[in-house]
């Protein structure tokens, strides 16, 4: 028996008609995967990789490609925490609102909290430069960040 559930498999295979080959459906497979689990294991690309008629090695290629996938090893915890590192972000102070954040939850930037509440990141740019600093509460943008703001939704979040 696998790590996938039927649900998630059918979901991915929904996907293949949509694109002229299987292995355009990865990047939406491992999404869909790491949106349910928080985390894409390897039993879960050796899974996807049959579903898509692929090498496990090109799944994780993919999906080490891109920095926002987590693996058994670091697993997303409940609330994903991205504060927003573009130019404009940078320049209102996002470098010490990261330095901020990581002190308040006890954690470097890219890591999970021990309790798996929260894990803190950078982004490049989360298209908010109206709002810098700014940063992202899983999908939902918080705008113009200080870090008494901060403060109020680290303690929202842990709770």
């Amino acid at each position: 028996m696998g790590v996938l559930s039927e649900d998630i498999k059918d979901r991915i295979k929904a996907y293949i008609p949509r694109y002229p080959r299987k292995q355009a459906v990865t990047l939406p497979a491992l999404h869909m995967v790491h949106d349910e689990y928080r985390t894409v294991s390897n039993e879960a690309i050796v899974e996807i990789a049959e579903l898509l008629d692929l090498h496990p090695s090109e799944v994780h290629d993919t999906m080490s490609f891109y920095a926002f996938f987590k693996t058994d090893g670091d697993k997303l915890g409940q609330t994903r925490l991205w504060v927003c590192r573009g130019l404009a972000c940078m320049l209102r102070g996002a470098y010490e609102l990261i330095e901020h954040c990581e002190k308040k939850l006890d954690v470097h930037c890219g890591h999970t909290t021990k309790d798996g509440k929260i894990t803190l990141e950078f982004a490049e740019c989360i298209g908010a430069c109206d709002g810098a600093p700014a940063c992202l509460k899983n999908d939902v943008h918080v705008m113009n960040v200080t870090h008494d703001a901060a403060d109020k939704l680290i303690a929202e979040l842990k709770n």
